[in-house]
């Protein structure tokens, strides 16, 4: 396992030494700077796993170091310490409003600063493991109470086919699906519909746009007969954002969204038919799977298609090749997934 990276930015050189040999003794990897701009270059270069900030320096303080850190995706969610001479409460709620996750005033002892960094760096691994929005708010529920957030909350029932929200309209609500399946997608200049996402059970839908106060981006239609949750913006607001780390890490996962939305354009660019269509099916398999090996998908090819990506035609085209191979039953709209491992390894 490799040592945890951690920078330490402190203007007074036998304090900053100090710490860096401490931190070395108790086998980390510490680098240093001596001023604010040192250390938001040398963290903005090489992001280390936390950092140990002073808070009076010259040039830059400590304030202002957290500040800028915040505002950049690589460093936002970073677990942040001050370490600082200034012992008033009012010094410290600044501090800590600004989004420090500790704050450990001079002269130290040892145990402390060690107890501080190995707790600091135990939740932020405990973030770092998340994946989705359902994993984000239930670890943002350690800080706020979940049932509360979803205590009383009014649940809407939306029939298969019908339109949760379109493009352009203004997000009150953050959805979460308690039964069904939703897709979302865009719909270009020509009228053609391309679907870019699925959700399923225990997900959570339209949240990008509450957080972000903009209209929303996409159209949502359920795909099943659909029961979810509408959670008030403000309420889900508080959630994400009442913690530093949470925030942050939804930053990332935001910052994750584009790159992957970036590669499955470049994969409709370059990849054929054949192997959008076999990624398509997939995608439906991983949404209905369950604990179950083989899946049956009632999905229409119009909507597989805005899937893949192309027309209708083709997508029945490499459906009935797929069937002659037994790797799917069609019946109907219906298809079931009886060799997922053989579509998967698809590659062209």
């Amino acid at each position: 396992m490799s040592k945890h990276r951690i920078l330490v930015i402190e203007d007074q050189d036998d304090v900053r030494e100090n710490i860096v040999e401490l931190l070395e003794l108790s086998n980390y990897t510490v680098y240093s700077a001596q001023n604010g701009k040192e250390g938001i270059k040398s963290a903005l270069d090489s992001p280390p796993d936390l950092i140990l900030c002073d808070i009076m320096m010259p040039e830059m303080d400590g304030y202002e170091v957290l500040y800028l850190l915040s505002k950049n995706p690589e460093t936002a969610s970073l677990p942040f310490i001050f370490l600082t001479a200034k012992a008033e409460k009012s010094d410290f709620r600044k501090g800590m409003n600004m989004g420090a996750d500790d704050y450990i005033t001079k002269p130290f002892e040892e145990m402390e600063l060690l107890g501080a960094i190995e707790r600091r760096l135990k939740k932020y691994e405990e973030l770092s493991s998340i994946s989705g929005m359902d994993q984000l708010v239930e670890h943002a529920a350690k800080y706020q109470n979940i049932q509360e957030l979803e205590k009383e909350r009014k649940v809407q029932t939306f029939k298969r086919k019908e339109i949760i929200y379109r493009e352009g309209d203004y997000g009150n609500f953050v959805y979460k699906i308690l039964k069904g399946k939703v897709k979302s997608y865009h719909i270009n200049k020509d009228g053609k519909e391309f679907i870019h996402d699925l959700r399923k059970e225990g997900d959570f839908l339209g949240e990008q746009s509450v957080i972000q106060d903009t209209a929303r981006t996409e159209f949502a239609e359920a795909l099943d007969d659909t029961e979810m949750m509408l959670i008030p913006k403000d309420d889900f607001q508080e959630l994400i954002f009442k913690n530093r780390e949470v925030s942050g890490q939804f930053i990332k996962m935001l910052s994750n969204n584009l790159s992957q939305r970036e590669k499955e354009l470049m994969e409709m660019a370059y990849n054929t038919v054949r192997k959008r269509t076999a990624d398509s099916l997939m995608k439906l398999y991983e949404t209905y799977q369950g604990d179950q090996k083989n899946v049956t998908i009632d999905v229409s090819r119009a909507d597989l298609a805005g899937m893949v990506g192309t027309a209708t035609e083709s997508v029945i085209r490499i459906l009935s090749e797929f069937k002659k191979d037994k790797w799917i039953e069609i019946n109907g709209s219906a298809i079931s997934i009886l060799e997922p491992e053989k579509i998967k390894a698809i590659k062209f």
